[in-house]
Protein backbone atom coordinates (compact mmCIF):
# COMPACT_ATOMS: atom_id res chain seq x y z
CA UNK A 1 0.00 0.00 0.00
CA UNK A 2 3.05 2.28 0.88
CA UNK A 3 3.83 2.29 -2.53
CA UNK A 4 1.15 2.78 -4.57
CA UNK A 5 0.27 5.91 -2.11
CA UNK A 6 3.58 7.23 -3.33
CA UNK A 7 2.62 6.39 -6.82
CA UNK A 8 -0.28 8.60 -5.96
CA UNK A 9 1.57 11.17 -4.59
CA UNK A 10 4.06 11.24 -7.46
CA UNK A 11 1.00 11.42 -9.76
CA UNK A 12 -0.77 13.90 -8.40
CA UNK A 13 2.55 16.08 -8.60
CA UNK A 14 2.66 15.85 -12.16
CA UNK A 15 -0.55 16.74 -12.61
CA UNK A 16 0.09 19.35 -10.63
CA UNK A 17 2.99 20.62 -12.10
CA UNK A 18 1.08 20.03 -15.71
CA UNK A 19 -1.44 22.29 -14.71
CA UNK A 20 0.97 24.58 -13.63
CA UNK A 21 1.92 25.55 -17.17
CA UNK A 22 -1.29 25.67 -18.46
CA UNK A 23 -3.74 27.13 -15.96
CA UNK A 24 -1.80 28.31 -12.99
CA UNK A 25 -4.60 30.00 -10.98
CA UNK A 26 -6.36 26.71 -11.27
CA UNK A 27 -2.86 24.84 -10.25
CA UNK A 28 -2.54 26.85 -7.26
CA UNK A 29 -5.88 26.49 -6.15
CA UNK A 30 -5.66 22.38 -7.05
CA UNK A 31 -2.30 22.54 -4.94
CA UNK A 32 -4.01 24.31 -1.93
CA UNK A 33 -6.96 21.89 -2.02
CA UNK A 34 -4.13 18.79 -2.07
CA UNK A 35 -2.28 20.77 0.32
CA UNK A 36 -5.15 20.92 2.74
CA UNK A 37 -5.87 16.83 2.80
CA UNK A 38 -2.60 15.73 3.35
CA UNK A 39 -0.38 16.55 0.52
CA UNK A 40 2.95 17.77 2.18
CA UNK A 41 5.92 18.82 0.31
CA UNK A 42 4.90 17.80 -2.71
CA UNK A 43 1.69 19.65 -2.55
CA UNK A 44 3.44 22.78 -1.49
CA UNK A 45 5.98 23.23 -3.34
CA UNK A 46 3.35 22.90 -6.34
CA UNK A 47 1.78 25.64 -4.99
CA UNK A 48 4.98 27.81 -4.63
CA UNK A 49 5.32 26.98 -8.48
CA UNK A 50 2.03 27.98 -9.04
CA UNK A 51 2.59 31.15 -7.51
CA UNK A 52 5.73 31.61 -9.59
CA UNK A 53 3.91 30.70 -13.07
CA UNK A 54 1.37 33.97 -11.72
CA UNK A 55 4.27 36.08 -11.03
CA UNK A 56 3.45 36.74 -7.63
CA UNK A 57 6.93 35.95 -6.72
CA UNK A 58 7.00 37.22 -2.92
CA UNK A 59 4.39 35.06 -2.11
CA UNK A 60 6.37 32.13 -3.93
CA UNK A 61 9.50 32.69 -1.87
CA UNK A 62 8.18 32.96 1.24
CA UNK A 63 6.46 29.57 0.42
CA UNK A 64 9.63 28.39 -0.75
CA UNK A 65 11.48 29.52 2.26
CA UNK A 66 8.91 28.25 5.10
CA UNK A 67 9.25 24.82 2.95
CA UNK A 68 12.72 24.84 3.09
CA UNK A 69 12.87 25.34 6.89
CA UNK A 70 10.37 22.21 7.21
CA UNK A 71 12.05 20.02 4.96
CA UNK A 72 15.71 21.09 6.93
CA UNK A 73 13.83 19.95 10.41
CA UNK A 74 12.72 16.53 8.58
CA UNK A 75 16.02 16.36 7.01
CA UNK A 76 15.03 15.95 3.28
CA UNK A 77 17.30 15.08 0.68
CA UNK A 78 15.18 17.80 -1.68
CA UNK A 79 16.34 20.88 0.60
CA UNK A 80 19.39 22.39 -1.40
CA UNK A 81 17.04 22.42 -4.83
CA UNK A 82 14.41 24.27 -3.06
CA UNK A 83 16.76 26.96 -1.38
CA UNK A 84 18.27 27.07 -4.65
CA UNK A 85 14.26 27.96 -6.14
CA UNK A 86 13.93 29.96 -3.39
CA UNK A 87 17.01 32.18 -3.94
CA UNK A 88 15.95 31.90 -7.80
CA UNK A 89 12.46 33.25 -6.95
CA UNK A 90 13.57 35.82 -4.71
CA UNK A 91 15.89 36.87 -7.75
CA UNK A 92 12.90 37.33 -9.92
CA UNK A 93 11.16 39.59 -7.55
CA UNK A 94 14.50 41.86 -7.19
CA UNK A 95 14.77 41.19 -3.45
CA UNK A 96 18.35 40.65 -3.71
CA UNK A 97 19.25 40.13 0.05
CA UNK A 98 16.86 37.19 0.32
CA UNK A 99 18.14 35.72 -2.79
CA UNK A 100 21.92 36.10 -1.43
CA UNK A 101 20.63 34.75 2.05
CA UNK A 102 18.99 31.67 0.09
CA UNK A 103 21.57 31.08 -2.26
CA UNK A 104 24.18 31.47 0.86
CA UNK A 105 22.17 28.52 2.65
CA UNK A 106 22.25 26.27 -0.17
CA UNK A 107 26.21 26.45 -0.47
CA UNK A 108 26.75 26.21 3.34
CA UNK A 109 25.16 22.89 2.51
CA UNK A 110 26.59 21.83 -0.42
CA UNK A 111 29.44 24.48 -1.22
CA UNK A 112 30.58 22.50 -4.81
CA UNK A 113 26.88 22.83 -6.34
CA UNK A 114 28.09 24.54 -9.56
CA UNK A 115 24.69 25.78 -10.27
CA UNK A 116 23.84 27.40 -7.06
CA UNK A 117 27.44 28.76 -7.28
CA UNK A 118 26.44 30.60 -10.53
CA UNK A 119 23.06 31.58 -9.04
CA UNK A 120 24.80 33.07 -6.96
CA UNK A 121 26.66 35.11 -8.93
CA UNK A 122 23.91 36.68 -10.97
CA UNK A 123 22.44 37.71 -7.53
CA UNK A 124 26.37 39.43 -6.51
CA UNK A 125 26.09 41.11 -10.20
CA UNK A 126 22.72 42.50 -10.02
CA UNK A 127 24.03 44.59 -6.76
CA UNK A 128 27.46 45.97 -8.39
CA UNK A 129 29.26 42.97 -6.08
CA UNK A 130 31.18 42.33 -9.37
CA UNK A 131 34.59 41.00 -7.39
CA UNK A 132 32.09 38.47 -5.26
CA UNK A 133 30.39 37.47 -8.21
CA UNK A 134 33.83 36.86 -9.80
CA UNK A 135 34.67 34.44 -6.97
CA UNK A 136 31.60 32.00 -7.27
CA UNK A 137 31.91 32.12 -10.87
CA UNK A 138 36.12 31.11 -10.34
CA UNK A 139 35.12 28.53 -8.38
CA UNK A 140 32.51 26.87 -10.15
CA UNK A 141 34.62 27.04 -13.38
CA UNK A 142 37.88 25.00 -11.16
CA UNK A 143 35.12 22.27 -10.57
CA UNK A 144 33.90 22.39 -14.44
CA UNK A 145 36.08 24.34 -17.16
CA UNK A 146 33.46 23.76 -20.03
CA UNK A 147 30.80 25.39 -18.12
CA UNK A 148 30.01 28.15 -21.30
CA UNK A 149 27.23 29.80 -18.65
CA UNK A 150 29.69 30.60 -16.45
CA UNK A 151 32.61 31.52 -18.51
CA UNK A 152 29.80 34.00 -20.33
CA UNK A 153 29.22 35.71 -16.23
CA UNK A 154 32.45 35.56 -15.49
CA UNK A 155 33.65 37.40 -18.50
CA UNK A 156 30.83 40.04 -17.71
CA UNK A 157 32.34 40.17 -14.42
CA UNK A 158 36.06 40.21 -15.95
CA UNK A 159 34.15 43.49 -17.87
CA UNK A 160 33.10 45.52 -14.91
CA UNK A 161 36.39 44.91 -13.12
CA UNK A 162 38.22 46.89 -15.93
CA UNK A 163 39.69 44.06 -17.85
CA UNK A 164 38.08 43.70 -20.91
CA UNK A 165 40.84 41.56 -22.86
CA UNK A 166 40.33 38.55 -19.74
CA UNK A 167 36.59 39.15 -20.42
CA UNK A 168 37.06 38.60 -24.45
CA UNK A 169 38.91 35.80 -23.51
CA UNK A 170 36.50 33.84 -21.48
CA UNK A 171 33.49 34.78 -23.78
CA UNK A 172 35.37 33.79 -26.73
CA UNK A 173 36.07 30.51 -25.28
CA UNK A 174 32.09 29.79 -24.10
CA UNK A 175 31.39 30.51 -27.71
CA UNK A 176 33.60 28.40 -29.14
CA UNK A 177 31.75 25.81 -26.43
CA UNK A 178 28.42 27.08 -27.49
CA UNK A 179 28.30 29.07 -30.38
CA UNK A 180 24.74 29.65 -30.26
CA UNK A 181 24.71 30.86 -26.57
CA UNK A 182 22.55 34.47 -27.02
CA UNK A 183 24.22 35.91 -23.65
CA UNK A 184 28.03 35.13 -24.43
CA UNK A 185 26.94 36.40 -27.99
CA UNK A 186 25.50 40.14 -26.27
CA UNK A 187 28.32 39.93 -23.92
CA UNK A 188 30.85 39.54 -27.01
CA UNK A 189 28.85 42.25 -28.28
CA UNK A 190 29.68 44.73 -25.60
CA UNK A 191 33.60 44.04 -25.76
CA UNK A 192 33.34 44.64 -29.59
CA UNK A 193 31.51 47.96 -29.39
CA UNK A 194 33.82 49.10 -26.27
CA UNK A 195 36.86 48.20 -28.50
CA UNK A 196 35.26 50.24 -31.26
CA UNK A 197 34.35 47.33 -33.37
CA UNK A 198 30.31 48.39 -33.95
CA UNK A 199 29.74 46.12 -37.19
CA UNK A 200 31.04 43.07 -34.93
CA UNK A 201 28.82 44.47 -32.19
CA UNK A 202 25.95 44.58 -34.70
CA UNK A 203 26.30 40.93 -36.08
CA UNK A 204 26.63 39.23 -32.72
CA UNK A 205 23.82 40.80 -31.63
CA UNK A 206 21.63 40.84 -35.04
CA UNK A 207 22.73 36.43 -34.46
CA UNK A 208 21.05 37.25 -30.88
CA UNK A 209 17.69 38.25 -32.58
CA UNK A 210 17.85 35.37 -34.80
CA UNK A 211 18.18 32.71 -32.02
CA UNK A 212 16.10 34.24 -29.67
CA UNK A 213 13.48 37.47 -30.78
CA UNK A 214 11.42 36.65 -27.97
CA UNK A 215 13.31 36.52 -24.70
CA UNK A 216 15.15 38.56 -22.25
CA UNK A 217 18.45 38.50 -24.45
CA UNK A 218 15.99 39.09 -27.37
CA UNK A 219 14.89 42.57 -25.83
CA UNK A 220 18.85 43.32 -24.44
CA UNK A 221 19.98 42.89 -27.94
CA UNK A 222 17.54 44.77 -29.60
CA UNK A 223 18.45 47.75 -27.07
CA UNK A 224 21.84 47.32 -27.67
CA UNK A 225 21.30 47.65 -31.49
CA UNK A 226 19.25 50.80 -31.55
CA UNK A 227 21.63 52.07 -29.09
CA UNK A 228 24.38 51.57 -31.57
CA UNK A 229 21.99 53.63 -34.29
CA UNK A 230 21.09 56.65 -32.13
CA UNK A 231 25.34 56.85 -31.54
CA UNK A 232 25.84 56.33 -35.66
CA UNK A 233 23.33 59.02 -36.05
CA UNK A 234 25.02 61.45 -33.91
Amino acid sequence: MASDGVRTQESEYETCLTLTRREPQKAFESALAWRDSGGGFPARHCVALALVAMKKYDHAAMTLEKLAEDMQSSGSELLVPVLTQAANVWLLGENYGRAEAMATAGLTIDPENIDLLIDRSRIYAKVGEYQKAFDDLDVALKLDPARSDALTFRAAAWRHLGDNARALEDVELALSLNPDLPDALIERGILYQAAGKPDLARDDWLRVLELATNTAAGDEARRHLEALDVNKDK
